[in-house]
């Protein structure tokens, strides 16, 4: 299928009903989002704990009468503490460190509206205590010309707008939210496979 023809197909919804009676094999067929997954489960009692992997293996036991996985424990940290401001090149990132509003004001300040909290910045972030904020704007430069990292299961939008775009050059936001509505639309044995080459 052309990428021309993938945005012209018109949008429906051919998943079935996301009730008690669906069996799990059909459940994983198809894409739900997870606030519907937990509407689910708290419906038939399966647990609304962990992602959203977690969560349709809860289901699909649940609906196939097979034992349900236990939920991983739920990880709750402290809310961070603000760093100290202002907030300079030489501030210390403290262990525990999040990616914070104030981080992200602090880089787009230096970097430039481009900056986001990408897998690199995240894990910098994460496991850099002790080094400092100019360590990490220059962490950020350093890894532009990176590959792209990859990008988890979880995030399946996240990937089938990245493998899009760059099948689909030029491309604006409005076609490929369209192309990811058809995409999801559709059961997983049925969608086209993207080609970005």
């Amino acid at each position: 299928m052309s990428g021309a023809s993938a945005i012209l197909v018109p949008m429906t919804d051919l998943r079935p009903a996301l009730t008690p009676e669906l069996t799990g094999q059909e459940l994983m067929r198809w894409y739900w989002r997870k606030d519907e997954l937990v509407a689910l489960a708290r419906r038939i009692g399966a647990g609304t704990g962990g992602g959203k992997h977690d969560l349709l293996a809860r289901l699909a036991a649940a609906l196939d009468g097979r034992p349900l996985p236990q939920p991983p424990p739920a990880a709750r940290r402290p809310p961070a503490a603000r760093l100290p401001e202002p907030l300079t090149p030489d501030t210390v990132l403290p262990d525990g460190q999040r990616c914070s509003q104030q981080l992200r004001a602090f880089f787009r300040e230096r970097i430039g509206a481009a900056f986001h909290f990408d897998a690199a910045m995240r894990e910098f972030i994460a496991t850099g205590a002790g080094r400092t904020l100019g360590e990490a704007v220059r962490h950020w430069h350093a890894t532009r010309q990176a590959p792209p990292s990859q990008i988890g299961a979880q995030f399946e939008l996240n990937r089938f707008l990245r493998d899009w775009h760059a099948a689909h050059p030029g491309a604006g936001r409005h076609e490929a939210l369209r192309a990811w509505r058809h995409h999801r639309s559709l059961p997983v044995e049925a969608r086209p496979r993207i080609r970005t080459g």
